[in-house]
């Protein structure tokens, strides 16, 4: 009996921390930005970086534009530690909520931001919150809540970029993608105007500073 127990109590060890994950598909602008800042959620257990909303299949770095996808992340998480509306917040927090033409350096309509909700639950709760965010800010919001749309993960080089160590050519050299990545955050105003149009509200929710 003590060992059959053992046993039982070994099997539930090696079970999947939460069988019950939830999905979030989000766009804001340069994914690899948007998978740094998403991983310091705590309750986030994975990203991917990848592209949705358009017609083309199989889309590439290259097409994806071309075929009317933006840059998206696929945000899974455990519902018991974050909720699906309290991701939604923080997601906002993250990016700037008041461009429609792409985010910072970025322009056009693959940089712009959006929420894919997956079902009609998380359709009425990004709604939601993004009116308490609009009352917070005093302004309209132009980020769109869109249905559901199909995933296609991107190129395997684009995965968790901002903490990849191999080399890439820069205009300064080849450094590493995790230093190429600062470089570029760095240079395309991301943090300043997040902070600017979110104030002490900016970031709210991650674990630890955006980076």
């Amino acid at each position: 009996m003590a060992r059959a127990a053992a046993l039982a109590l070994a099997l539930l060890a090696a079970a999947p921390a939460s069988a019950s994950a939830e999905t979030a598909l989000f766009a804001g602008g340069c994914f690899w930005c948007v998978e740094a800042d998403m991983d310091k959620v705590p309750g986030v257990t994975a990203t991917i970086s990848g592209y949705a909303g358009g017609k083309s299949e199989q889309p590439t770095y290259r097409t994806y534009e071309d075929g009317g996808h933006r840059e998206v992340v696929q945000v899974t998480f455990d519902p018991a530690k974050v909720s699906y509306a309290r991701l939604v917040a923080i997601f906002l927090r993250t990016v700037d909520v008041t461009d429609a033409g792409g985010q910072f350096c970025d322009r056009g309509f693959g940089y712009s931001t959006a929420i894919h909700a997956l079902t009609p639950a998380q359709e009425k709760a990004a709604k939601a919150e993004i009116a308490r965010a609009e009352r917070l800010l005093g302004r309209s919001i132009v980020t769109p809540v869109e249905g559901a749309a199909r995933f296609w993960p991107a190129e395997d080089y684009h995965q968790d970029y901002y903490l990849g160590e191999n080399r890439t050519l820069t205009r300064f050299g080849y450094v590493r993608q995790s230093e190429a990545y600062k470089g570029y955050r760095g240079a395309c105003g991301r943090d300043v105007q997040v902070r600017r149009v979110w104030g002490e509200e900016a970031f709210k929710g991650l674990e630890k500073p955006a980076s």
